[in-house]
């Protein structure tokens, strides 16, 4: 899997986020998109996730050497976000069974084994409204974890968690892009916290594109 980024620019009304932005992200790696707050990071990782139209220049998308159709985009991408929303009149297990239908969990996995692998089998029942706000963080998360899609966006990841599920995430995250995974993801973060990105082997400053 292959994001490449030509001249990529977003502006609202007047004012440019950012501009001339050229990429080339690979799988089997991960890529860190670090800056100030508002200096584009999220927007940056919208764009990528194809969630928002550029401004300017163009985004190409390819497995395989094929080209991927942008409208196809959003089955290979999984995102958390802590501007994604979750569909809270659900159960945890109404949700996980309602999301495997439009994007399946990795091989062997079902939602009784994701609930336990979020440490939230105790929770199975019980509907997302009454969540923390740490386990909706870990829902988000494991969603994207957990699901077959071999591009994996992760927005401020460890926003809302505790130490243990700060834990968790590092156990999991270094799952996605290591010798373990047998179909190696492209792994973006978008963060200003090193505890959640040390381990990334690519860190780019959004405000070189300024």
């Amino acid at each position: 899997m292959v994001i490449r980024a030509e001249q990529l620019g977003k502006k609202y009304r007047k004012e440019w986020i950012f501009r001339r932005v050229d990429l080339t992200l690979t799988a089997g790696t991960s890529y860190t998109f670090v800056g100030p707050n508002g200096s584009g990071k999220s927007t940056l990782l919208q764009l990528l996730a194809g969630n928002l139209p550029a401004t300017e220049g163009k985004l190409i998308y390819s497995r395989q050497d094929k080209v991927i159709d942008p409208d196809d985009w959003f089955r290979q991408v999984s995102i958390a976000a802590p501007y994604l929303e979750l569909v809270e009149e659900l159960s945890l297990d109404e949700l996980l069974t309602f999301h495997q239908t439009f994007k399946p969990f990795k091989a062997g996995l079902t939602p009784e084994l994701v609930a336990e692998r979020l440490m939230l089998t105790h929770a199975r029942h019980k509907e997302i409204k009454y969540f923390s706000s740490g386990m909706k963080q870990r829902v988000k998360l494991g969603l994207a974890f957990f699901s077959e899609s071999p591009v994996v966006i992760l927005d401020e990841p460890t926003s809302n968690l505790d130490r243990q599920g700060a834990a968790w995430y590092k156990e999991q995250v270094l799952q996605l892009t290591g010798p373990a995974n047998h179909s190696p993801q492209l792994l973006l973060i978008g963060s200003n916290q090193p505890d959640e990105y040390d381990f990334c082997p690519n860190i780019l400053d959004v405000m070189q594109w300024k």
